[in-house]
């Protein structure tokens, strides 16, 4: 490849992966937005989430043919070939925190626009929230900045939520006899695995990060073993 059009390949390069963490951007927005419809039982918004999803659904689209265009028409090296798929790999976590985002604002008008709300359980899914919402723009910045610790740290972050999530269920069992407050109890706890499942996108992310870094995929916690580190995952080359 030429200097100039290994240049403007670079450069083209440089511009998508900033296009795709500003996906992440856009995650992070709809699941703040996605907050404020839990807190208000705001029907309105939650429609406008649900529209606005097509903004998070476009970006993946759009950067995912640019990427899989410079794959064709370009001769990546190994650590492009890596960054490229790494960054699909981001695309598609991106727009599945998007996705959850939908079907937490798809259920909540299922429990009225007065129901009868636990205040306990309702802050503790906005702390889910605003934590994953953390996690979020750590992953993104990890990311950005080639950081393989700040991407494992989203492992320690996760393991906040994850409790959290068990102790809402935990808040949903006992939550009475009174038909109306079960079902919105259980309606929340579908709120709170898709907010579970954001901050497991973030960690997600943040695997990209270590494979973009040492040239090895390896996950960060054994799934078979929840809390076991996999072997080799904190080594860097």
């Amino acid at each position: 490849m030429v200097p100039e059009a290994r240049s403007h390949y670079r450069e083209e390069l440089d511009q998508l992966e900033a296009s795709a963490l500003g996906g992440l951007d856009l995650a992070r927005s709809a699941l703040d937005r996605t907050l404020e419809v839990i807190e208000h039982i705001d029907v309105e918004l939650a429609q406008l989430v649900i529209a606005d999803d097509d903004r998070i659904d476009g970006r993946y689209l759009e950067v995912h043919q640019a990427l899989i265009n410079l794959l064709a028409t370009q001769t990546p090296v190994a650590t492009d070939l890596r960054l490229i798929s790494a960054l699909l790999h981001v695309l598609k976590n991106v727009e599945r925190m998007g996705d959850q985002c939908v079907n937490i604002c798809k259920v909540i008008p299922l429990s009225g626009n007065e129901p009868p709300a636990d205040p306990q359980m309702t802050e503790l899914i906005l702390a889910m929230g605003r934590h994953a919402m953390s996690l979020v723009s750590q992953s993104k910045r990890a990311f950005a900045e080639r950081n393989l610790a700040l991407a494992q740290d989203l492992v320690r972050q996760d393991d906040a939520i994850d409790a959290m999530n068990r102790e809402c269920f935990h808040l949903a069992l006992q939550i009475g006899e009174d038909a109306d407050t079960r079902e919105w109890a259980m309606t929340m706890m579908l709120a709170a695995r898709a907010i579970e499942r954001i901050g497991d996108n973030s960690v997600d992310v943040g695997e990209q990060v270590a494979f973009v870094v040492t040239g090895l995929f390896r996950e960060f916690e054994d799934a078979s073993h929840p809390g076991r580190s996999v072997p080799g995952a904190d080594l860097a080359r």
